[in-house]
């Protein structure tokens, strides 16, 4: 996956919460019944008694070992009976070199999340024309780097790029920005109100409804975002920070003719 810089969040990132459960059972014995089946696994994995919130077991290329997504979107792997875990990556060494089987995996999760989120639920810039391909951008009307990237969009629906935003408060829901983006969900017209905040303008105080920008900065943050603007892809892959619209063609592999 590229990286690229972003502007640093105001808030500290949160430990891993993986590693504390980790951390207890490095000290502390764990146990489970030795089982092959990944759904076995599932209700055997536990750490000094306590059973791990888990939300899906896996199979690998590699027998005997599973992978573990957590309710909360951390993934980490498993042997049969649960003695051991591996945080990390697994590759595939094939022909045609590595391939980040776990990353695979991510995007997979991104682009299906993606997918169960309605239009009605999304900010959308999309041009007059059909698009060619859509990026999905988490962010926030405070992030200077997202302001930039919205100064493109023009240029990017002309291109048959469209844009469609979901709410990323860096400092959480209840930060001058989740407000912000809440006086936008709940405009009569969401695309301009974006606008605006972008720009700087104040929006109404009095806006307010039933909105979405709490489940999806929860999302995000189960997807991995940490930062803004953070670009969903159509295949799941994100992308961390501003990126050009001649360079946002090029990963879409899309050309202007």
């Amino acid at each position: 996956m590229m990286r690229r810089s972003t502007e640093p969040t105001t808030s500290q990132s949160k430990p891993h919460r993986l590693i504390g459960w980790l951390i207890v059972g490095a000290l502390l014995p764990m146990t489970a019944q030795a089982n092959s089946a990944p759904d076995e696994l599932k209700d055997a994995l536990r750490v000094n008694g306590q059973e791990m919130p888990v939300e899906q077991v896996s199979e690998t290329p590699m027998e005997g070992i599973y992978h573990v997504r957590l309710e909360n979107g951390e993934t980490f792997y498993s042997n049969a009976d649960g003695s051991h875990f591996l945080v990390g990556d697994l590759y595939e060494n094939a022909d045609s070199g590595l391939v980040n089987l776990t990353e695979q995996a991510r995007n997979q999760e991104r682009a299906d999340a993606i997918a169960a989120i309605p239009e009605s639920d999304r900010v959308v810039f999309r041009g007059d024309e059909t698009p060619k391909a859509t990026v999905v951008v988490f962010t926030d009307p405070s992030c200077p780097y997202c302001v930039k990237l919205h100064e493109t969009v023009p240029e990017l629906n002309e291109r048959g790029i469209a844009v469609h935003y979901l709410a990323f408060p860096r400092s959480g829901v209840s930060a001058d920005a989740g407000r912000t983006l809440q006086q936008v969900w709940c405009a009569d017209n969401p695309s301009e109100a974006m606008s605006r905040s972008k720009q700087g303008e104040t929006l109404s105080s009095s806006a307010s409804c039933d909105n979405p920008v709490a489940e999806q900065y929860e999302m995000g943050r189960a997807l991995g975002v940490q930062g803004t603007p953070a670009i969903i892809l159509p295949d799941g892959q994100m992308v961390p920070g501003f990126v050009p619209p001649d360079r946002m063609m090029e990963m879409l592999e899309l050309d202007d003719a």
